[in-house]
């Protein structure tokens, strides 16, 4: 009787797999019509591009004339050109510095607004607002008549009896009143560690209290270990944006990288290259030089990553 309905289970089994697979087969077919759009998209504006913007950077193009290959020549002009050097010091200064101290402000409001205060809502949506705002043109502009001569921050200055200077005209100071900017655009970052923060078991924090452990060593010792992750996730979206930070830089600066080409970044030197000077062949092999660092940056990420990071498994 066993083996019967052994036999019986299979045929079942065999006669229902004919509709499932059919139905398999017209839900795939489903699948690919809905993916059509996201995947014309992906070749129309992001493949096709790349490989033109490759093809360009062994050409001389300006635009209005038929590229002419060049070869290699657009890439060993990136070894030899003096402002395209200096771009690369202040946009490595700008990821060094302000990353940092973003991701701490970030981290500390997060870790603040986690302790069960009333209004949290609001908090929280108050601490976004610089997010949503940050990159935009309003904001760059409104920066930058804040930091100028007869901004905001020399008013405040002069109340305290402290003279004022012109925080952008001044190539010692004009860099930092950027990365200024990009710390104060600290939402997105905050609420992600928030979202972490509110993953931590309790019972891990109510078993060092037991233990007699301090709130500093709590936040060392627990804290910090478990939101390793989600500190690292920031990490690489941060320093990949910082890279590419371009609006902020254009606005606050005029266009022209600021007083001795003191905020002239990587993203706005090549602006000037191509839509400026129109060559836009070099301007490919900058972006293409700008992809490689990006990628090197990451992959060192991900490389360091394994001994500071820490996962449940």
């Amino acid at each position: 009787m066993s083996a019967l309905g052994e036999l019986s289970r299979l045929r079942r089994e065999s006669t229902s797999r004919g509709p499932v697979t059919a139905r398999g087969k017209a839900d795939e077919r489903a699948s690919w019509v809905f993916l059509a759009p996201w995947i014309a998209g992906l070749l129309a504006v992001t493949i096709v591009p790349m490989v033109a913007s490759l093809w360009l950077s062994f050409t001389d193009y300006n635009l209005l004339q038929a590229p002419g290959w060049i070869g290699l020549d657009n890439y060993q002009r990136l070894f030899d050109d003096p402002r395209l050097q200096n771009a690369l010091w202040v946009t490595f200064r700008y990821v060094i510095v302000s990353v940092p101290l973003q991701l701490a402000l970030s981290l500390g409001l997060a870790v603040l607004l986690n302790q069960g205060m009333r209004g949290l809502a609001l908090y929280r949506s108050a601490f976004y607002l610089p997010s949503l705002l940050g990159g935009s043109v309003a904001i760059a502009v409104l920066w930058r008549q804040m930091f100028g001569h007869d901004g905001l921050v020399n008013q405040v200055l002069g109340f305290a009896g402290i003279e004022g200077r012109g925080w952008i005209s001044d190539p010692s100071t004009a860099l930092g009143t950027i990365m200024t900017l990009n710390v104060w655009t600290f939402g997105a970052p905050m609420i992600i560690f928030l979202a972490g923060l509110r993953q931590i078991p309790d019972m891990y924090y109510e078993a060092a209290s037991v233990d007699g452990a301090s709130r500093l060593r709590r936040f060392r010792s627990i804290t910090l270990p478990l939101l390793t992750p989600i500190i690292f996730f920031n990490l690489v979206l941060q320093v990949i944006g910082a890279f590419q930070a371009f609006t902020d830089a254009f606005v606050i600066s005029g266009g022209d990288g600021g007083p001795s080409d003191s905020t002239m970044f990587y993203s706005l030197y090549l602006y000037q290259q191509g839509f400026k000077n129109f060559d836009m062949g070099y301007a490919a092999a900058m972006a293409w030089l700008l992809l490689a660092l990006v990628a090197v940056f990451t992959a060192i990420n991900f490389a360091v990553s394994k001994y500071w990071v820490f996962y449940d498994d």
